[in-house]
């Protein structure tokens, strides 16, 4: 049953920012995902990791609900989502990020940045231009001076480099004041000075915002994460701090390749 938006609150006082509890996902008789537990607290901030293969992926696509459980519950702040589509997962609070850039070349980093606030505002539908005083256009400009763009805000964005563009996505996941917000990659592509802008946006972001990061690059998850899960054949086969997972002989050898610098 659909709680109210009071009970919503309710249980938000209280509860982890993201529960899951015994999730599977099945695709025939493979076993993606095998009995998934995991706890994070609100304002939290937890790195995945994994090989290709794991499963990082298809739980963030559980998680946000383009694929559906095959058993297991999944909480969100409290409320039973398990079985909300897409959209009502965003309504409540809910971001994310995706491997490949899903953006509109064709117009400009501020006009992205506002379509993204217009798309979960209550004026979404709304067929009049914005004015010189909107306030969703204020909100755009506020985004994209938080992920460093300020300065080519104008620019078409397919003229935007490729980090330019992860920034970019970040600032897309930041409107509407998200509660979590998923990362898929951010930093896949990018070169050690752009891979350095993505960890100071991500150290920057508003502490309430809780968020979880799948990354290959060691250095990033581990620089912006302050709790780590290591994914393995669809299953949590460690958690711990990330000064815990780089010195885990077992993570070292599954996914590190001896002693990580």
């Amino acid at each position: 049953m659909t709680q109210t938006v009071a009970q919503r609150l309710s249980a938000a006082g209280t509860a982890n920012a993201l529960e899951l509890r015994g999730v599977t996902r099945l695709f025939g008789a493979l076993a993606a995902l095998s009995d998934i537990d995991l706890q994070i607290p609100p304002g939290e901030k937890r790195a995945i990791l994994g090989s290709n293969g794991a499963g990082k992926t298809t739980l963030f696509n559980c998680i946000t609900g383009d694929f559906p459980v095959s058993a297991g519950r999944i909480r969100l702040f409290g409320e039973d989502i398990t079985f909300y589509p897409p959209y009502e997962r965003i309504r409540r609070g809910l971001r994310r990020t995706y491997q490949i850039s899903l953006l509109f070349g064709g117009l400009s980093v501020r006009d992205n940045v506002y379509l993204a606030c217009r798309g979960v505002s209550r004026r979404r539908f709304s067929l009049l231009r914005p004015g010189r005083n909107d306030v969703l256009m204020h909100a755009a400009d506020e985004l994209v001076a938080a992920v460093h763009l300020a300065d080519v805000k104008d620019r078409l964005v397919a003229e935007l480099s490729h980090g330019q563009q992860r920034q970019l996505e970040i600032a897309l996941a930041l409107a509407g004041a998200p509660r979590f917000i998923l990362f898929d990659e951010p930093a896949a592509g990018l070169s050690p000075a752009e891979r350095s802008e993505l960890v100071e946006i991500l150290q920057a972001l508003p502490a309430h915002i809780g968020f979880i990061i799948i990354e290959h690059d060691m250095d990033v998850a581990l620089r912006v994460a302050e709790r780590v899960s290591v994914m393995h054949n669809g299953r949590i086969f460690k958690e711990g701090t990330p000064s815990d997972i780089e010195t885990d002989p077992q993570v070292q050898e599954l996914y590190l390749g001896g002693r990580h610098a």
